[in-house]
């Protein structure tokens, strides 16, 4: 069974929507990144810290969808990380109401000596220090990286981020931090930038508007399955990473052909993930309904065309 590692955030997060509020509920980048991946059959083992707030049944709720736990750090004197957000009317824009780092202002991740190999490699949203720290710590030079970022960094940590980036396979940026990272509006012209800065493959979420993705030259855009509601979209970012994840850990060749596919798992997880609160919608997910959406998506892009001109 081939093994994924993931290094991110295990945090509280306090949500408020057009469609109502929470008071602290189970976030953090690698928290939706492992419950997304949890639907393959993958050896996965996530990498954080915690405090001694963090209630037990979280840990198990992880160990229960077969997640390897060994490794996220409990500091028993310590407050878990903290964050809360305002989403606006349309969903897509958000005002960010506390971040208390807590815990995670001195975490420094250790790689278990099992998953130095893995087959995958996922860096979810962590100051890019500690992201090439956890690259120094891989044994493995076949290791598949995918690495996750946000705009904080390109404001706070550039010159780092920039190293990081030359160190990985693929990137997974939103359009917004894709231009800004660039300086190019077109994100034909952004990924071509970020392709010599140095991953092989660039993905592009677009939100409600699907993805796209760029490899030498070769391109494929993916839509955003149309959905009734969206009730929370904290975590989809995170949740396509964990769909992608965990679809290439399945795959013999990783290649432009199997990247096209981890692209539509992404966006399916991903899509599941928005229909409630926090994590609620990935803990009770099941392959049945993943395998129904799968079929929908088909349907939404599938053809047949006669060319008339």
């Amino acid at each position: 069974m081939s093994k994924l590692v993931i290094v991110g955030t295990v945090a509280f997060d306090a949500v408020e929507t057009p469609y109502g509020k929470t008071d602290k509920i189970l976030g953090g980048s690698a928290s939706y990144i492992g419950l997304s991946a949890s639907q393959f059959n993958v050896n996965s083992a996530i990498v954080s810290v915690v405090g001694g707030d963090f209630p037990q049944n979280h840990l198990n709720l992880f160990l229960d969808k077969g997640i390897d736990i060994s490794s996220v750090e409990i500091i028993k004197d310590g407050k878990t990380f903290f964050w809360s957000g305002r989403y606006h009317n349309d969903m897509n824009s958000r005002d960010t109401l506390v971040t208390e780092l807590n815990v995670l202002e001195n975490f420094q991740p250790i790689v278990p000596e099992s998953y130095k190999d893995a087959k995958i490699l996922v860096l979810g949203n962590l100051h890019p220090a500690v992201q090439s720290s956890v690259l120094d710590q891989m044994s493995d030079s076949s290791t598949l990286v995918i690495l996750d970022t946000m705009n904080f960094w390109m404001d706070n940590a550039l010159d780092e981020l920039l190293e990081v980036i030359k160190r990985v396979d693929v990137i997974t940026i939103n359009d917004e931090e894709a231009r800004q990272l660039t300086g190019q509006h077109s994100l034909v012209q952004a990924a071509k930038k970020i392709h010599e800065m140095g991953p092989e493959y660039v993905v592009i979420k677009k939100g409600e508007h699907g993805a796209l993705l760029f490899n030498n030259g070769n391109m494929f855009s993916a839509p955003a399955l149309p959905l009734e509601s969206v009730f929370d979209p904290t975590g989809a970012g995170d949740t396509f990473a964990g769909g992608f994840a965990g679809f290439l850990s399945q795959s013999e060749a990783i290649n432009f052909e199997s990247m096209k596919k981890a692209v539509i798992y992404g966006s399916t997880l991903a899509s599941f993930c928005v229909e409630k609160f926090g994590t609620e919608r990935l803990e009770s997910l099941k392959s049945e309904e993943i395998c129904r959406r799968l079929i929908a998506f088909k349907e939404l892009t599938q053809f047949e065309i006669e060319t008339i001109l």
